[in-house]
């Protein structure tokens, strides 16, 4: 057999196959290599057991023919690429060692599991990706038994795979479970929290960085994937471990020992790490290799005790384009594979482009001015922002918690940070935000990107609930801009606020409003009515505004621009109760404790009875597709608020 693979001893064992093959052609997928018709080997794949089928001299194929595919279906559909095309040979191989869904494989963020998705079953449903009823971009449960866990948000594989191969040993079953983690998500706290847990813990966790970035990585090549297979073998863990029954009982020898081999390891890997939190480290070894790959995780399988695999790849592997620029390439929209991505010219602005075009027209003016960011620089328009003032801009990497806080020691000492997060992510720094920032009144400004439906992200990415957990924390100001010159007024009123504020706006573009005003900031508290109308008072927040005054046309309602979320408009509250029938408030946001409950609060106070409408998010999570689609199936466009209003004036 050690002739047959070339792999030294017993490093051979349980591969599939005993012709040693040539690694996948990681550059035959190639724009234009490929059609549909020619996916001869990938389209007899339905599930992990027809993959195990075959011998190793079909995987090489096999890989080109996925890697091909994930580029055709994304091209078609728009989704997550760079990191997809990296995570095909780990994929094909990990699928092909591993007794899945038995053993269970949990993908941190899951923006990778593209080539996991057409290996379990989901191949011919590629073409619905992130659309209304079809696939998910991410793993989740209920749509297959390979996704063992639902992910979006980063760093939590290990501690859901860590509560999984626990649950295995409590339960007395004989089964794997496997966390891949990509280098970002390994900058985030919650990673590090359940290593030192696992490291303390008898159970068997096998734990693979995708790394694909981390500049301590090591050359990779024909020395490091034979120590790394040597050191995930048989013969290596049973000298280890009867070394160290042996020398424990001679301690000046087993330290010796232990120095010994942390010296001999540290010279060709970083594993110091990892070792000290009780993992045994492997790697690292180059994750499109199979010849690397698959012995390394045949040999794995054997050990008991928590493992960590380090595996080198590349986004965008063998797409020359995404390569070169797998920024531009992480999240396209659909485009030409042979063409690449064309930049169009002359669209309107997004609102992360007018944030970031804030940022630099504010720090120009106020040196006082500093820019946090939680790894979000790109989709958070600061890319700009971080060439023109490097010194001012601070990217935390994925640990949103840290960044809360980090913000606050800045605030302390008479700088004025804003932190630009998504919705969803400051969900994740809470606590930070409650007791650093707002029970100190500390003047931090929270740049909320993507509140309200964001499209295929999904659930997970969905800004639903940041009204309601924000307007609930004493010092909070909580804004929502209409338009994009909204935004930029809003940002400055928060920048020039003695405490903590939050601007909230959607993703993507707005309606296109001018943004060469000054920018002078609005007063706290005031919202404006935009249409006078009878009977009927639309009280609109954010985007809102634009159905709310397609509605107030159709049925002469009178229409207001709430701006405030907190403090809310009280006065113009009272003088539109005070002449109109019916108050509509209408939000792009979970209605339980959103803005609309906010307003039926100051009417309590006020003790004035009007029949009260409250338009918003349904008391549900909201799946992906398209936001204009969704938000009309929820009633939230124009013709769905006329639709709820006459309803409600029927009755």
């Amino acid at each position: 057999m050690a002739a047959a693979t070339g792999i030294p001893g017993d490093m051979g064992g349980e591969l599939r196959g005993e012709t040693r093959g040539e690694p996948g052609a990681a550059g035959a997928a190639a724009a234009g290599d490929y059609n549909p018709a020619m996916y001869e080997l990938l389209k007899t794949i339905n599930d992990p057991a027809d993959l195990r089928k075959l011998d190793r001299k079909g995987l090489g194929q096999l890989a080109d023919e996925l890697r091909a595919y994930v580029l055709d279906s994304v091209s078609k559909t728009g989704g997550h690429l760079s990191s997809n095309l990296g995570t095909v040979e780990l994929s094909v191989a990990l699928h092909y060692v591993f007794n899945t869904p038995e053993d269970r494989i949990v993908w941190d963020v899951g923006h990778q599991t593209y080539p996991h998705k057409i290996l379990t079953g989901r191949r011919e449903r590629m073409s619905t990706l992130r659309q209304t009823d079809g696939l998910s971009g991410f793993p989740k449960r209920d749509e297959s038994a390979y996704d063992a866990f639902g992910t979006a948000h980063s760093s939590t594989s290990i501690s859901a795979a860590l509560g999984m191969a626990a649950a295995a040993r409590l339960k007395g079953e004989k089964r794997h479970a496997i966390a891949v983690i990509g280098d970002g998500a390994m900058s985030a706290g919650m990673a590090f929290e359940a290593m030192n847990n696992a490291g303390t813990m008898d159970v068997d966790l096998l734990v693979v960085l995708n790394d694909n970035e981390m500049s301590i990585s090591p050359p990779v090549g024909a020395l490091t994937n034979y120590l790394a297979r040597l050191m995930s073998g048989r013969m290596y863990d049973t000298a280890k471990r009867y070394s160290e029954h042996v020398l424990k009982r001679l301690p000046a020898m087993w330290e010796l020992a232990k120095r010994a081999e942390e010296h001999v390891k540290g010279m060709v890997t970083p594993s110091t790490l990892f070792e000290e939190f009780g993992f045994n480290y492997i790697g690292p070894i180059d994750g499109h290799d199979l010849d690397a790959l698959l012995p390394t995780l045949a040999n794995i399988r054997k050990l008991k005790g928590p493992q960590f695999l380090h595996v080198i790849t590349r986004k965008g592997q063998g797409y020359k384009l995404a390569e070169d620029d797998p920024v531009l390439y992480h999240g396209p929209g659909k485009f030409n594979p042979a063409e690449g991505i064309q930049k169009s010219s002359g669209a309107k602005p997004t609102y992360s482009q007018v944030f970031g075009d804030w940022l630099c027209e504010v720090a120009a003016a106020d040196k006082r001015m500093v820019a946090i960011t939680p790894a979000m620089r790109e989709g958070s328009g600061m890319v700009k922002f971080s060439g023109a003032y490097p010194e001012r801009y601070f990217d935390v990497g994925i640990a949103e918690q840290h960044a809360v806080t980090f913000a606050a020691g800045l605030a302390c000492e008479g700088l004025r940070p804003v932190v630009a997060i998504y919705s969803t992510f400051l969900q994740r720094g809470y606590d930070q935000l409650i007791h650093d920032v707002a029970i100190q009144n500390l003047p931090v400004v929270f740049a909320l990107d993507r509140g309200g439906i964001v499209g295929g992200d999904g659930a997970t990415h969905n800004g639903a609930f940041d009204y309601a957990f924000l307007r609930c924390i004493p010092n909070m100001t909580v804004m929502a801009p209409s338009d994009e010159d909204e935004c930029r007024q809003m940002l400055t009123t928060g920048l020039n606020l003695p405490g903590p504020s939050a601007v909230r706006y959607p993703r993507g573009s707005g309606p296109g409003a001018a943004l060469d005003n000054p920018l002078v900031g609005l007063p706290v508290g005031k919202g404006e009515v935009r249409r006078q109308g009878k009977k009927v008072a639309i009280l609109a927040f954010g985007a809102m505004l634009a159905p709310a005054l397609e509605a107030g046309e159709a049925l002469d309602a009178t229409v207001a621009n709430m701006r405030f979320v907190k403090p809310l408009d009280e006065a113009l509250i009272r003088t539109l109760a005070e002449t109109h029938d019916i108050l509509v408030t209408v939000e792009e946001h979970a209605l339980p404790g959103g803005a609309g409950g906010a307003v039926c609060e100051v009417l309590a106070s006020l003790k004035l009875g009007n029949r009260v409408l409250l338009l918003g998010l349904p008391d549900r999570f909201i799946d992906h597709g398209d936001p204009a689609r969704l938000l009309a199936s929820l009633g939230l466009d124009g013709a769905g608020i006329v639709k709820s209003i006459k309803g409600v004036i029927s009755e």
